[in-house]
């Protein structure tokens, strides 16, 4: 398999499913790689490029709906396309409204498909990028002592100084001084865009 560029996922416990869909995407010059079942998948070491996944609803064991949520708790970003053969409304609405990218009933058309993995790989690059953005985040929060992480989630809630101060039984000045080193390491000019770093990192006060 090549190194570069996107990958395309599909997990479907139909062999000639996967090798059909293989063939297809390896055509189109995707790479492709390819699992009949939802532990194999999880069990692959997912590279961090643009990426989907196809993905069959009705699998053995851990069927496509139950993989989407375990993908979620393990931080897998990864687009997903649903394909089933056994489809509905109901099935489509639950899958869209859970992040799915869009819900293919098979048969589906080559064209269908292909437009569906564009979609899927635009979204990627966009989630890829925020990824990056919080990862640098959170090599700032790395390196804020204990009490500077704490002043950190406070001023992340609003809390003013003095309040802190009091909170903690420490002086105004001590808090200051942590907050300024919190600002210099976090890199950031105002306490909005300080605010708004521990958003995106989702900082909580302990």
């Amino acid at each position: 398999m090549s190194t570069h560029g996107p990958i395309i996922y599909v997990v479907d416990d139909d062999v000639s499913i996967c090798k059909a869909l293989s063939l297809l995407l390896k055509a189109n010059k995707f790479r492709v790689a390819t699992f009949t079942n939802a532990e194999d998948f999880l069990g692959f070491k997912h590279p961090k490029v643009q990426s989907c996944l196809v993905l069959d609803i009705r699998l053995p064991n851990i069927n496509g709906f139950v993989l989407q949520e375990v993908m979620v708790q393990r931080g897998i970003i990864t687009p997903i396309i649903f394909i089933t053969g056994y489809g509905d409304i109901s099935m489509s609405v639950k899958a869209i409204k859970a992040g799915a990218i869009d819900f293919l009933p098979k048969p589906f058309t080559e064209k269908s498909l292909l437009n569906a993995i564009t979609l899927a790989l635009s979204e990627s690059k966009v989630l890829n990028r925020k990824q990056a953005g919080i990862a640098k985040i959170k090599q700032r929060i790395d390196t804020l002592s204990p009490r500077e992480l704490e002043v950190f989630q406070f001023v992340a809630q609003g809390m003013m100084n003095k309040n802190i101060a009091s909170k903690r039984g420490t002086s105004l000045q001590t808090i200051k001084v942590h907050r300024g080193r919190v600002m210099q390491k976090m890199q950031a000019k105002t306490v909005t865009e300080l605010i708004s770093l521990a958003q995106k990192a989702g900082i909580t006060p302990s």
